[in-house]
């Protein structure tokens, strides 16, 4: 994710090699899902999804990105 720390705002650039399904889901620091950004079928293609957390605490969150057999996850720090 771009910009990190972040505040409010951040987004998520990936690439998808083939047609998949795609869920891009952000956790708190406990482990419960805080939002769900993406969830659906995509072409293969780039893609940028955008999240605004404004209406969260600052903190540490992460994030899991999972596209066919590919999962990736990450931390970030929202910095309000």
């Amino acid at each position: 994710n771009y910009p990190n720390p972040f505040n409010p705002t951040t987004s998520f650039k990936f690439q998808v090699s083939s047609f998949n399904l795609v869920l891009l889901k952000i956790y708190d620091v406990l482990g419960r899902e805080v939002a769900t950004l993406l969830n659906e079928m995509r072409p293969a293609g780039v893609y940028t999804i955008r999240w605004d957390a404004s209406s969260l605490p600052s903190g540490v969150y992460l994030y899991r990105l999972r596209a066919g057999e590919f999962v990736e996850a990450k931390k970030m720090v929202l910095a309000k």
